[in-house]
Formats: C-alpha cells, structure tokens, sequence
C-alpha cells in the first residue's frame, strides 16, 4: 500500500485507542468506587473498552512499521546513487606497514670540566615516568681517544633526588688520580639521581633492591650517547660513597649478573637487609664487593666486618659473595682520606672488571 494512504488509518487507530483508554481508566475508577461502597458494578463495559483499547495499540504497532519499512525502501535507486557518492573511508594502516619509531636518545650537555674531565647532564625517565636528573662524568681520555669505548661505574647517592657528586664533590679527583697513577683505567663515571620516597633512599634499597636507580632505561640512555662497553659484569661497576655506600653494596650484592664488582666507602649497612639481598641474587658469577674505610673510622669498619660476617654466613649466593674490607688508608684531613678511599675503590673496580672480562 503506498505510504499516504497507510498514514490515514495509523492516525484513526492512534485517536480510537486513545478514546477507549481513557474510557476503560473512567470505568475501573467507578468500579473501584462502587466495590469501596460494597455496591454492585459490571464489569463488562470495563473489560470491552479494555480489550478495544489493546486491539488499537496493535493496529498502531504493525502502521507504524509498514510506513517505516516503506519509507526505507521507497527509492532503492536513490539510495544506491547516494552510496555511490558517498566518499569511501580510508583503510586502516596494517600494523606491518607502521613505520618503526627511532629510540628517544637522551640529550646530556656539558655542566662542568672537573678533575681534568667533562661533567654531562641529562634527564632520564624513572619508573615511574618522572624525568630524573643523571650526571655523566668523562674522563680526559674520552676526548684525546674517539675510538675508544669505556667501562662504566654507577656512582649512587644517598641523598633522594640528588645524585652522588653533590655531596661528594672531590669523587672525580679520587677516580683521576687512580688513573694518573696507572692504578686503573679510565672509567665512565654515571651517577643517577637517588630514588624518592624516603630520607634516606639507601635504607629503602637494603631492603628493597628493586628500588635502586639503575635501570634499563637509565643504560639505554647511557649507552646511546656515550661510547661505553655493554652493560654486563665484565664492563660495569658500582660505586658508593658515605650515604650511597649501602645502595652500592646491594646493587652490587642483588646483581652480581650486571655488575662485575661494588665497592662500598666509608659506609653504614643493614647487615640482616643486605644478607638477604645477596642470598637472593640470580645464578652465575659470586658478587664481588670492597667495604673501604679510613683507619680511623672505627664505626664504618665495625660496620664493615658485620656486613662481612653477615654474608659469609649467610644463605644461597649470600655466603658466596667474595668481600673484601680495607682499613689502612689514613691521611691529615678527612677530605684527603676520601680522595684516598675514592683510589682504592676505584683500583679495586679496574682490577676486579678486568678480571672478569
């Protein structure tokens, strides 16, 4: 039936509907009326309009639908041209065709030329994608030999969100005279920002070695700007100096598989927290770590020979780990002893790294 004429009985089937639902709402209220007055009322005129009512909605139902149906189908062949017009959406790119996004590199810039070498500075994204200052110290052969790669020290710091030469400030003079001296080889010096979330970022990392500053990220920066060896026991050590002694000690102790030693200055160990770091360590080569402290510093050597005993006491890879402990460096002033202890550690670091690769 065309459309027009379908329009004109949906209309009369809306308006009777609508005449017979409000009549049958008339006679239930006096239905209800009348059973509250316990009088005697028939239903059948109720159950009439009721019943027309229904039967309306239904004639309303399937009207609706016909004009609907037949206004969707009523020029097929417009239909087709407007398809045909419309422009068509642009494929979606295939994930194979996606081009490959070079890796972020890192941009580090010159702060300072301490101890005859360069001082770099970067940010690099933490774990918890906070950027985090990294200090990058190069040592004068970086300059006078492009070819050369170099191996690397972790410097980590004791102090949250400061990295270890703010408050070490003489570390590089310690690490430059080492080389002078033909005590060791020239190091690529790398010192994160500590992690937050505590006073004292050492303390969180005894317990917690997961938390130290060393990641993935921070060596990927590294080795995309500077031409260092490869991450990996036989190129790269840990350094720790005062506050960031124990951070050393467990990185050292936690991942005898990335670093080929630690060495740990004049510093103040969880004894129990890093006994259970070491026994914890992956399978393969024993952690190698050097408890340095002047002979002088009665308290960081008790604390040195707890730490020892702790571990050669210890469970699993703990018990293998090899320390050694220095106590024979003395000097006139503390300053002096530490550039002295900053020479063992860093001879120390040479010998076992070259030992190892």
């Amino acid at each position: 039936m065309p459309r027009p004429l379908l329009v004109v009985p949906l209309v009369l089937a809306l308006a009777v509907g609508l005449w017979l639902t409000r009549a049958a709402l008339v006679r239930w209220r006096d239905l209800k009326s009348a059973q509250t007055y316990e009088l005697v009322a028939e239903q059948r005129p109720l159950l009439l309009r009721a019943g027309g009512a229904v039967l309306c909605g239904m004639c309303v139902t399937a009207l609706t639908v016909a004009v609907a149906l037949d206004g969707r189908s009523a020029d097929p062949a417009r239909a087709a041209v407007v398809a045909a017009e419309r422009p068509a959406a642009p494929p979606m790119p295939s994930a194979a065709v996606v081009p490959e996004q070079p890796p972020v590199v890192t941009r580090f810039e010159l702060i300072g030329k301490p101890a005859g070498g360069e001082l770099m500075e970067g940010a690099v994204a933490g774990p918890d994608g906070r950027p985090r200052t990294v200090r990058v110290w190069l040592p004068e052969k970086y300059r006078t030999d492009q070819q050369a790669r170099f191996p690397v020290v972790v410097m980590h710091g004791g102090t949250a969100r400061r990295t270890a030469d703010a408050e070490v400030p003489d570390v590089f003079e310690g690490i430059a005279s080492a080389v002078k001296l033909g005590r060791a080889r020239p190091f690529v010096v790398v010192a994160p920002e500590a992690p937050t979330g505590t006073e004292h970022p050492c303390e969180l990392v005894a317990a917690a070695p997961q938390a130290i500053a060393d990641d993935q990220a921070l060596r990927t920066a590294v080795a995309a700007a500077f031409r260092t060896l490869p991450a990996g026991p036989g190129s790269w050590g840990v350094l720790g100096i005062d506050g960031g002694a124990a951070c050393a000690a467990a990185a050292g102790l936690a991942r005898p598989d990335l670093y080929g030693a630690a060495a740990a200055v004049s510093g103040r160990y969880d004894a129990t927290a890093l006994a259970g770091t070491g026994a914890e360590a992956p399978e393969g080569t024993a952690a190698k770590l050097l408890l340095a402290a002047a002979k002088s510093d009665t308290a960081g050597l008790d604390a040195a020979r707890k730490l020892q005993a702790a571990l050669h006491d210890g469970r699993g890879r703990a018990a293998k780990a090899n320390v050694r402990i220095s106590d024979v460096v003395q000097d006139f002033a503390p300053d002096r002893e530490r550039v002295r202890l900053v020479r063992v550690a860093a001879q120390y670091l040479a010998e076992s790294l070259t030992r190892t690769g």
